[in-house]
């Protein structure tokens, strides 16, 4: 698979993004709104020892892309399916459809969340835009296209745009680190844990939200030149250059800026920039952070379509869905749903309604993945022998062991804060102030997806006679 455009296991789809471009995917997603937004947020909750909570977390996430490293080693790395291929495998179609189902929803409502995150950076960018609402919302929607005709032009444009941003992003963080080192003030890392042991948990799922993701350059293997040599380092190498850049980046941010005030700002790290950058180098990191949640709105808006594909091949979508074209060996289609059910979302005000399950979803998906890992040797045993990623087994059932037991620890954590909501603020409220559980929405999301999965097999299964091969005369 030398050329740029050697075949792809799914007909149709182009190979052509190479090393450069698949870290830049994946650091894309994953250095954006999650360390941008988020970790202001979590202030709230553990003040600056999400420093710590970031460490913290990194572990469980390495532990959890072994999964997808070995997994994407074999012939399967070879297609989009990513985690939904590989759990169909060894654990059945069923809990594999629901988990995609999931991580579709999930990705769509992160899509809305990114584009009005990447607005309200921009407006920082341009000090005398308007901040009003609609401002926002135009900016918000403005992006989604944007990066649909990215992605529709072909995969190769998403990867050459996806280089250019990331390398702006690099240099963004140098400037904003290196000298933010030296502008700290201790006073502001005390008290370290602000809300106590309870709060420092607390935060841990939240603040996953900076992880979670990582996996969706899964979903570009059957785009990447040499995808099964290439991507199961990458996913390594790549979680753990972004843990660090994670803690580096939270030192400065509430070393620089007190707690408080982080907390409040629209757009955290340009304020925290400006308080030891001149103006010009303050205004480059704020590019940075555009350049952050941009390189994520990118590498987001790929995946639900490249799901969709392998969907379709096992007769569990519309065929129409899994359209490629011819002209530029993308799926228009499934983007173009993509860019209008994110848009409805913006429009209408119901993000949380996509986004509420995102960290939830995520975290059983990766459960559900790591068991598949597990069980795989007996499950599949000449799909196990076929892997060629060079991870003592010892090492793949630790990993496997340890990531589950994170991935109950954060679903525990998130079950009892949605407990405790349940018991303060009555259905009718919720739903007024769309605070809805996770729970609540996985349930919702989870019954949905069960009764799409059992009327495309009925549907399937009414239309074998139908296609079945006629015998010879």
């Amino acid at each position: 698979m030398s050329g740029g455009r050697a075949a792809s296991a799914v007909p149709g789809l182009r190979r052509e993004l190479g090393t450069l471009e698949s870290y830049a995917a994946l650091l894309g997603i994953l250095i954006g709104a999650g360390i941008f937004k988020v970790t202001s947020e979590s202030w709230v909750l553990t003040g600056p020892s999400v420093i710590l909570a970031h460490a913290v977390l990194a572990i469980p996430v390495l532990a959890t892309s072994v999964a997808y490293s070995v997994f994407l080693s074999t012939p399967l790395g070879t297609e989009p399916g990513g985690e939904y291929t590989h759990i169909s495998r060894t654990l059945g179609s069923g809990i594999a459809f629901v988990g995609a189902w999931l991580k579709i929803i999930s990705y769509v409502g992160a899509l809305a969340y990114l584009a009005l995150a990447f607005s309200d950076y921009l407006l920082a960018l341009l000090p005398d835009a308007q901040g009003a609402a609609f401002v926002r919302l135009a900016i918000a929607l403005a992006s989604l296209v944007l990066f649909f005709l990215v992605h529709a032009l072909g995969v190769r444009w998403f990867g050459r745009t996806q280089l250019g941003m990331v390398a702006l992003l690099g240099v963004s963080l140098a400037v904003l680190i290196l000298p933010g080192l030296f502008a700290i003030d201790p006073a502001n890392y005390r008290p370290f844990f602000r809300g106590g042991v309870r709060g420092f948990a607390a935060a841990l799922p939240p603040l996953f939200f900076a992880y979670a993701g990582f996996e969706s350059l899964a979903q570009t293997a059957g785009e990447v030149r040499d995808s099964r040599a290439r991507l199961p380092g990458i996913f390594l190498r790549g979680i753990a250059g972004t843990a660090v850049l994670y803690v580096l980046l939270s030192v400065v941010a509430f070393g620089v800026l007190p707690g408080p005030r982080l907390q409040a700002s629209s757009a955290p790290m340009a304020e925290v920039g400006a308080r030891y950058l001149h103006t010009g180098a303050a205004w480059f990191v704020t590019l940075g952070a555009v350049m952050a949640i941009a390189t994520s709105l990118n590498a987001t808006m790929l995946v639900p379509s490249r799901l969709a594909l392998v969907l379709v091949r096992d007769g569990l979508a519309p065929r129409w869905l899994g359209a490629i074209s011819r002209a530029t060996g993308t799926p228009v289609r499934g983007l173009a749903l993509t860019l209008a059910i994110a848009s409805a979302l913006l429009v209408s005000g119901q993000v949380s309604l996509a986004l509420g399950i995102a960290v939830v979803a995520l975290v059983v998906l990766y459960f559900l993945h790591s068991l598949a890992l597990l069980v795989l040797p007996r499950r599949d045993p000449a799909l196990f022998r076929s892997a060629a990623a060079s991870i003592p087994l010892w090492v793949q059932r630790t990993a496997g062991v340890v990531s589950m037991l994170a991935m109950a620890a954060l679903l525990l954590l998130q079950g009892v804060s949605d407990v405790l909501v349940l018991r303060e603020k009555p259905f009718a409220v919720r739903v007024a102030t769309h605070s809805l559980t996770a729970l609540e929405l996985m349930l919702a999301w989870c019954l949905v997806g069960a009764g799409m999965y059992g009327l495309a097999r009925r549907q399937a299964a009414a239309a074998a006679p139908r296609t079945a091969p006629q015998p010879a005369e």
